[in-house]
């Protein structure tokens, strides 16, 4: 629904952007993917992720390279706290803005890169959009961590 409605505001020029912005995203993702895998040269990176609640269900972004859905969130700048990382990558995923956030717990992973991940619980306010990064959807949480992706899993398994 939520694509519905973004493409019939779009004229044919702009939503033809918006599928090449996706599929950059998609390109991009991959490559650092597979190259930080290979050789990471900075170590565990730092990311941030935000579980924001709708009554019995949680806020998850499809992702648009392919690899699933995660978590609203992303890779902290090295000059940045987990925070401000926070709040700007759901800014960017999701158009909503943080009011609050907690800190769950941090954990390591390393399925796909070495990171530490810093998980928040979230309480957000305005109106979801799309981003080049994936289209935020709301699912249950025993709906969807088969589809998750793998470096989430555990936080799934945690909140049950």
């Amino acid at each position: 629904m939520l694509n519905r409605s973004l493409h019939q505001r779009q004229g044919p020029l702009s939503a033809a952007l918006h599928r090449g912005k996706r599929l950059l995203f998609a390109v991009i993702s991959k490559v650092g993917l597979a190259t930080y895998s290979t050789f990471p040269i900075f170590g565990p990176l730092r990311a941030s992720v935000g579980v924001i609640r709708n009554a019995a269900r949680v806020l998850l972004i499809d992702r648009s390279d392919g690899r699933g859905f995660s978590f609203p969130g992303g890779l902290a700048f090295f000059w940045k706290t987990a925070e401000q990382a926070l709040v700007r990558e759901i800014l960017e995923e999701t158009g909503l803005r943080v009011r609050k956030s907690i800190p769950l717990f941090t954990y390591s992973a390393a399925n796909e890169i070495p990171c530490t991940i810093t998980v928040f619980e979230v309480e957000a306010d305005g109106e979801l959009a799309e981003s080049w990064e994936g289209s935020p959807c709301w699912l249950a949480l025993t709906e969807m961590r088969s589809s998750l992706l793998p470096s989430q899993r555990s936080i799934v398994d945690r909140l049950l």
